[in-house]
């Protein structure tokens, strides 16, 4: 049988940091990012890719206010806009890959699963948003934007004066079709799903289906989809090749080989600090912790290099290395 692989795409893999953000610089990101998982399908893996989805999501709910105030068009609700940005994203991500796969004189079929995901409305993210969408607003900007809507924004740590709008981040509880995302990818057809960490809902008293006003964690989202569809891999790309221990301090070290219970200690220990790849490190984990095989956190550059990466596994250790690379 052959191994299934979720592999979530940084956000970086469609929009990087010093771009405008034009269709054109996405498509081309796009590409570029996927040539880089072609070996995965040339080894015979089965895949389902995810995606972040922060630039694009805030720049769609900065277009329709917009359009609410120039043209007086109703603006959508935020769940609303992280569906959008799932659809866009998930044809742009499908568009390029069949190239790409047509390059390699590859065939796979490929779909973009529109995917909800079930949260807790009680859950204590909703009373401490922190999930950072759009881009980088001057404290004017926000306080304007805070006065007349009511959204709520804090200053980035990597430029001052800068500021973004942030909104609740609540867990995922259940990614909703999981079934048919395990069915049509073990089947052999590539699966796009859980875009921006799913559309946020939650089951009301009557059990219906209700709309949340968030956006969920990518990486924990696809997660949770890799351990209900029992993948073997999971992939986070992100914009380094490896963790680090005390990231841009003194005494940084990077990380190659990681087993389950060190890792949960480094992060108690706050050794991976609480920026931007402590969410990564709780996904791998949580994936091994739910019965998966190894979890793999690097740059997409790197995907094909044995030599990048930091793999965590749940009982690796490194007097197993010749056995984990003959795996």
């Amino acid at each position: 049988m052959s191994k299934l692989a979720v592999i979530a795409l940084g956000g970086n893999a469609l929009l990087r940091s010093n771009q405008v953000g034009t269709i054109e610089e996405q498509e081309q990101n796009t590409t570029d990012t996927l040539e880089n998982i072609v070996f995965l399908l040339k080894q015979g893996y089965n895949i389902v890719i995810s995606h972040g989805n922060g630039p694009q999501v805030g720049n769609i709910v900065m277009q329709n206010d917009a359009g609410e105030q120039t043209y007086g068009i109703p603006q959508k609700p935020l769940d609303v806009c992280v569906a959008d940005s799932q659809g866009g994203i998930g044809y742009m991500i499908e568009r390029a890959l069949k190239n790409v796969l047509k390059d390699h004189g590859l065939e796979r079929n490929i779909i973009t699963l529109m995917t909800m995901v079930e949260v807790d409305p009680k859950d204590s993210a909703f009373s401490n948003p922190t999930k950072r969408i759009g881009k980088m607003v001057s404290k004017e900007e926000a306080d304007k934007m805070a006065t007349e809507k009511g959204w709520i924004y804090k200053e980035e740590k990597k430029q001052v004066g800068g500021y973004r709008r942030v909104v609740p981040s609540p867990m995922p509880k259940e990614v909703m079709n999981w079934e048919v995302i395990e069915r049509n990818a073990r089947a052999g057809a590539i699966v796009i799903a859980v875009g921006g960490g799913g559309v946020p809902v939650y089951t009301d008293e009557k059990g219906h289906v209700r709309p949340s006003e968030a956006v969920i964690d990518k990486d924990l989202a696809s997660s949770l989809l890799a351990a209900r569809i029992k993948a073997d891999e999971f992939y986070v790309l992100t914009d380094v090749p490896f963790v680090y221990a005390n990231y841009g301090e003194p005494g940084q070290r990077e990380l190659e080989f990681l087993n389950y219970k060190d890792t949960v200690k480094y992060l108690e220990d706050g050794t991976f600090g609480e920026g931007n790849m402590s969410p990564k490190i709780r996904a791998a984990l949580n994936f091994i912790e739910k019965g998966g095989e190894k979890s793999i956190i690097t740059e997409s550059k790197k995907l094909d290099d044995k030599s990048y990466g930091t793999k965590i596994t749940m009982d690796y250790i490194e007097a197993d290395l010749n056995k984990y690379e003959e795996q």
